[in-house]
């Protein structure tokens, strides 16, 4: 509190406004007015959100004066616009974003939820999410359920009560329920499905050719030669697990294969999951010659496992897997895989959830599929 300099007190001084650059003051005691130009004292200490409220405090002006400062009107003299500006660099002071946005009815915010942030195939759709969102203007807020479908319920919820803009999601393995999915989608909230899919509500959603890639694998085996083919398939409730499924059965049918129930195995997409069924089909009476992992990285580990047991890989057990990334290079031998170019997944994703939020008439379902390539490596070059 200024002391004033005539009958020095300060019971009863206050700010009153800007005066050639300097802060006026007025002192009730004595009815006298004076002025002082604010020092390094009068500044309190920084915070970590200094408010508009704040500034107007410390230059004694009113909030709409230094909201117009701020804003650079023109209906503010340029002396006092220029003090309000420097003390607000000073005080590192940073407009609140969100509740402007809010008061335009936009946060310029998405949010995404994943199943697991720690698969590669996660990363790389959140890399080209990231991008298509940076080049919008937008922030990303990324949840990860953890393969837990109470999770991605309370995902969603953190999401909404931070007001995003749209929603990018793809479900938890867990996930069967999709009413709170139905009820935002019945309120306009713009959404769109990738990997993961929910067919229950009229969703745009981002394709992969998941029947398509795994009949190419499977020919693939065929063509060079096995015979009894095994599927490690994931939990059956999900879509990628049937469509995946779907095109190794129709590979297997398309070639006159049996079909053998004894080589298809269902389970989560964990390392002892994916070990115990090659456990399983080994002490069958006929093992498989060739195993098809709907999960790159169960392949991978169904590689390093056989290799302990001393089965020679491709000669005696062909393994192919559906996904790629490094790893699935580096392992010996490298893993034959269809890859699903995750990157553009999520542009393609992204830029589908701007074109909703920007028309949101048309927000009905489209499918945009995303191509993925067979790349042939030595785990199932049995004929070289």
């Amino acid at each position: 509190m200024e002391i004033c300099p005539k009958c020095s007190t300060n019971t009863f001084v206050i700010r009153a406004g800007m005066i050639r650059g300097k802060v006026r003051y007025h002192c009730k005691t004595c009815d006298f007015h004076f002025t002082q130009e604010h020092s390094e004292k009068s500044i309190p200490q920084k915070q970590i959100h200094t408010t508009i409220k704040d500034i107007a405090n410390i230059m004694g002006v009113s909030i709409a004066t230094v909201s117009r400062a701020l804003n650079n009107k023109s209906d503010i003299s340029p002396k006092t616009r220029d003090a309000i500006q420097k003390l607000a660099l000073e005080l590192d002071y940073n407009p609140n974003l969100f509740a402007k946005g809010f008061q335009r009815g936009e946060t310029k915010t998405i949010g995404v939820v994943i199943p697991n942030i720690k698969r590669p195939f996660f990363a790389g759709v959140l890399s080209g999410i990231q991008e298509i969102a940076n080049e919008h203007g937008y922030r990303v807020m990324i949840c990860q359920s953890n393969e837990s479908y109470e999770t991605e319920v309370t995902n969603i919820q953190g999401l909404l009560a931070s007001h995003v803009d749209g929603l990018l999601i793809s479900h938890s393995k867990e996930t069967t329920r999709f009413n709170q999915i139905k009820n935002l989608f019945d309120k306009g909230l713009p959404m769109v499905h990738f990997d993961r899919i929910c067919t229950e509500v009229d969703t745009p959603k981002i394709r992969q050719e998941d029947f398509e890639g795994a009949f190419q694998l499977v020919e693939h085996l065929i063509q060079q030669g096995y015979q009894r083919i095994a599927i490690l398939a994931g939990p059956p409730e999900l879509l990628i697990s049937q469509k995946r499924k779907e095109g190794y059965i129709h590979a297997l049918e398309k070639h006159g294969l049996a079909i053998q129930t004894e080589y298809i195995l269902h389970g989560d997409f964990s390392k002892e999951f994916a070990l115990a069924s090659l456990d399983a089909w080994q002490q069958l009476p006929e093992p498989p010659d060739a195993i098809f992992a709907i999960h790159y990285l169960n392949a991978v580990e169904i590689i390093q496992y056989a290799k302990e047991l001393g089965i020679e890989i491709p000669q005696k057990l062909g393994i192919v897997g559906f996904g790629d990334e490094y790893l699935a290079e580096i392992v010996e031998p490298a893993l034959t895989v269809f890859h699903l170019f995750p990157q553009k997944v999520g542009e393609v994703a992204a830029a589908l959830l701007f074109d909703v939020i920007a028309n949101k008439e048309a927000r009905q379902q489209k499918d945009v599929l995303v191509q993925g390539q067979l790349i042939i490596r030595k785990s199932s070059l049995k004929k070289g």
